[in-house]
């Protein structure tokens, strides 16, 4: 459904997205990662025909974005960072103009402000004016306006911005049903909500793809020795020596937090030592109340893809 290649873009002498190639499958929900001035916001708004690239091609549906323009608009709904909007419109005023921009008349316009008001939880706001809205209903407000036309493509830039947790929670239950129906390309820093709600990742570094699979696959390929938490009640200084003389442990991280003590250990390459652990502990007597594999996630593979050495 979407498809770049080899797309270019410069401003002035600054070079902002390099060769940048990818595919994005038609019903599929990706997410598009990067740290701050990476290119995403450029790619999106090269993807929503506001920008011209400088090189390379980009088609939606077939459809070139720039030969194409506004056959690719009928076919995308684009929520930008920082929405737009007329602040002294009412919420369903607002709606109705921008259906009828977008085309819709008629029944189709009525029933379509219907369904994208109860969708997005403007039920209780519908007749306020948008300049008295908190910023997660003006949020929420433009992605109504996104999906008022039933778009084939979705591109949401930060769409849970400025929503309370309740909200963002109900925004990524929308944003998964609009599976098979819509595509939908989604970039957030909220990590976490990109492994619940996304089927592939795509970071991207300097204006480059850096990373492309399943949030699973990729943390699955991050290299690292195995770390193991356990939390252990007793003599502290006597558990650190005993578990730093365990076999395979490289080195410990300790902290105590009453009569608690929380080790972080080290495995050397290729070992897992909870066995060992568990028996040392037991053999002291000491009290375990946790013994754990530290898992490793999609921020872990974020910061190795993007983060350089002098970047803390």
């Amino acid at each position: 459904m979407i498809k770049v290649a080899n797309l270019t873009k410069r401003f002035g002498r600054q070079t902002v997205l390099d060769n940048l190639s990818f595919e994005v499958k038609r019903g599929e929900i990706v997410g598009f990662l990067g740290p701050n001035g990476a290119g995403k916001t450029t790619t999106m708004r090269i993807l929503a025909c506001y920008l011209p690239p400088t090189g390379g091609s980009v088609t939606i549906d077939g459809l070139d974005v720039l030969n194409d323009s506004l056959d690719v608009r009928r076919r995308i709904g684009y929520l930008p960072e920082n929405v737009p909007m007329y602040q002294d419109m009412r919420v369903i005023e607002y709606l109705r103009y921008r259906a009828h921009l977008k085309g819709l008349r008629g029944r189709t316009l009525r029933s379509r402000i219907e369904e994208v008001i109860s969708r997005c939880g403007l039920g209780d706001v519908r007749r306020r004016i948008i300049g008295v809205l908190s910023k997660g209903y003006r949020q929420r407000v433009g992605l109504a306006d996104a999906l008022v036309h039933d778009p084939e493509v979705l591109i949401l830039d930060e769409p849970t911005i400025g929503l309370d947790p309740n909200q963002i929670r109900h925004i990524r239950n929308l944003i998964k049903s609009l599976a098979q129906r819509h595509t939908v390309l989604l970039s957030t820093h909220i990590l976490p909500e990109v492994e619940m709600v996304c089927e592939r990742v795509l970071i991207i570094n300097k204006g480059q793809i850096v990373a492309a699979d399943t949030a699973d696959n990729l943390v699955g390929l991050i290299k690292g020795n195995l770390q193991i938490v356990l939390e252990v009640q007793g003599p502290a200084e006597a558990m650190l020596n005993t578990i730093k003389g365990v076999k395979g442990v490289a080195g410990v991280q300790h902290e105590t937090t009453g009569e608690w003590s929380r080790f972080t250990c080290t495995c050397d390459s290729g070992i897992d030592v909870r066995t060992e652990l568990f028996q040392v502990v037991a053999e002291n007597r000491w009290t375990l109340r946790e013994l754990k594999v530290e898992k490793r996630n999609l921020e872990d593979v974020f910061v190795s893809m993007t983060m350089k050495e002098t970047d803390w």
